[in-house]
């Protein structure tokens, strides 16, 4: 199960054995880098100063503490890779149950399929406008070939696994992230600065919810994958390190991406609802410049598109899936193509369903990784062989295969989430729940409640577990003729063989 760059990967979900480990953190760096230099991140910038109302001093320290901040997160979660040596959607049976981490796992795979979508369909947009300029005709069948090219490169380098996938994310980020850099320049030279000078500052409750936006668009989204990169990295890797290249190698291109789109935006004001983003901030550039502009935004987002086809792919095996890995990319990939063509060619409205997915999206995810890390403060280690046990034999088994104080935790952060969430642009509403037109939810935090109440809720249920737990135990050694047990409670862990 070798990972070598330009083989492809074997290994699926089985846990990584220490023998097999390889690799320093710095490669994180350029992965997430590559990962984060699409230009969706311009779009987000815009849509700080056209929804939210931020000038853009406030949209630069918006980005910097959305982007930092939620990237924290993922770094936390991907030192459990190095810890358990397995995915993050499996590490999570240890603290869902096998059974009981389904439900995760199909939020964590529908959210990448949908990121998938949008940044193909985003990079498709692009490629139609380079065939455009160099005279050859499009239209209905030109778009969908090009959906389906972008699909096919971003499913190419996830089929050979995590080797290759490290190695395109490190040259991608060197060659069209100093692209990226020329770009961005040259955006810059057409800002209205007297214009952005006398901007009015936003709200300082804007800016509270201008945080929240970019973490949605940005780490929130990734939180479920960090792990998927680091299980490979030897066990004795600093966590801090690990921690430290994610936040950089993230935060830094967004950043300048969303603080480009803040500028950009305060001199024209419908970038940010353009149904394609690419081609609107292209219109900007010198002639010369257009089409390395629209190559450098088609493998930025194939830069995010094959990172996130490959934990896709490992979420699929995660959910119980019989199917090889390589499979696994190969399903995701038509399901891509058939949502990108959609996207394309029928729906009319690209900014609006894509703030609500985002939006939607961080409220489970947020939950997930906040009963994680809870988790995560109190365990030692992962047993590997009962992460791929999925019978009732299995550590990991709990009750009736979910550990019940995790399950019930997650289910209600949602729920109490997305009583505050509203996803939508503007005027335009798509989704409001009933205590969204609170402070809370005004400000875009019900992902923020969710995790705390997530995290809350499943510390005192663990604790309670544990304590009828130590009852039973101890009545077991008082009466030894009576053999009770804790698995007929709902929501008491049973007695574990370790502690994994």
């Amino acid at each position: 199960m070798g990972d070598t760059v330009g083989v492809i990967e074997s290994r699926g979900i089985e846990p990584v054995p220490d023998e097999e480990r390889h690799g320093e953190p710095l490669g994180l760096f350029w992965m997430w880098f590559g990962a984060n230099m699409g230009v969706l991140g311009i779009t987000l910038g815009a849509a700080l100063v056209t929804f939210t109302g931020l000038n853009v001093v406030q949209a630069a320290m918006v980005a910097a503490l959305g982007a930092a901040g939620s990237f924290l997160l993922v770094g936390l979660l991907s030192t459990a890779g190095k810890r358990g040596g397995a995915p993050a959607l499996t590490l999570s049976r240890a603290v869902f149950g096998i059974r009981g981490n389904w439900a995760p796992t199909l939020v964590s795979w529908l959210g990448f399929v949908g990121w998938e979508t949008v940044m193909c369909t985003t990079a498709a947009f692009a490629l139609v406008r380079v065939l455009s300029l160099i005279g050859v005709p499009t239209g209905t069948v030109t778009t969908a070939a090009c959906v389906l090219v972008v699909v096919m490169i971003a499913a190419f380098v996830g089929l050979f696994g995590h080797a290759t996938v490290m190695w395109v994310q490190k040259w991608l980020t060197w060659v069209f992230g100093a692209l990226s850099i020329v770009v961005v320049g040259l955006l810059l030279l057409t800002v209205d600065w007297a214009e952005v000078l006398d901007m009015p500052a936003g709200s300082w409750t804007a800016v509270i919810s201008g945080v929240g936006f970019i973490a949605a668009g940005t780490g929130l989204g990734w939180l479920t994958a960090g792990a998927d990169y680091t299980r490979y990295l030897p066990r004795a890797t600093r966590s801090a390190r690990i921690v430290a290249v994610t936040v950089a190698g993230a935060a830094l291109p967004l950043v300048v991406l969303i603080s480009t789109g803040a500028l950009m935006a305060s001199g024209d004001a419908e970038l940010a609802a353009a149904n394609d983003p690419v081609a609107a901030i292209g219109t900007v550039l010198p002639n010369w410049m257009i089409i390395p502009y629209l190559m450098t935004a088609v493998f930025g987002l194939i830069a995010g598109a094959d990172l996130s086809m490959y934990s896709s792919g490992l979420n699929l095996l995660t959910g119980g899936i019989r199917i090889r890995r390589t499979t696994a990319v190969a399903v995701d990939a038509v399901l891509i193509t058939a949502g990108g063509i959609y996207i394309t060619i029928v729906a009319q409205d690209f900014f609006g369903p894509f703030t609500a997915f985002l939006t939607l999206l961080a409220v489970p995810l947020t939950a997930w990784a906040a009963v994680f890390l809870v988790d995560m403060s109190t365990r030692r280690s992962y047993d590997a062989a009962a992460l791929v046990d999925t019978t009732s034999g299995s550590v990991y088994w709990y009750r009736l295969g979910v550990n019940w104080p995790a399950l019930l935790a997650w289910l209600a952060g949602i729920t109490l989430g997305v009583l505050f969430t509203r996803a939508g642009v503007g005027d335009t509403v798509w989704f409001a729940g009933p205590w969204a037109s609170t402070w809370v939810g005004q400000n875009s935090l019900g992902w923020l409640v969710a995790g705390i109440s997530a995290a809350v809720l499943f510390s005192a249920l663990s604790q309670l577990s544990s304590h009828h737990s130590s009852n039973a135990l101890s009545d077991s050694v008082i009466r030894p003729e009576s053999t009770p047990s804790t698995a007929g409670i709902v929501g008491v862990d049973p007695p574990r063989r370790s502690r994994g």
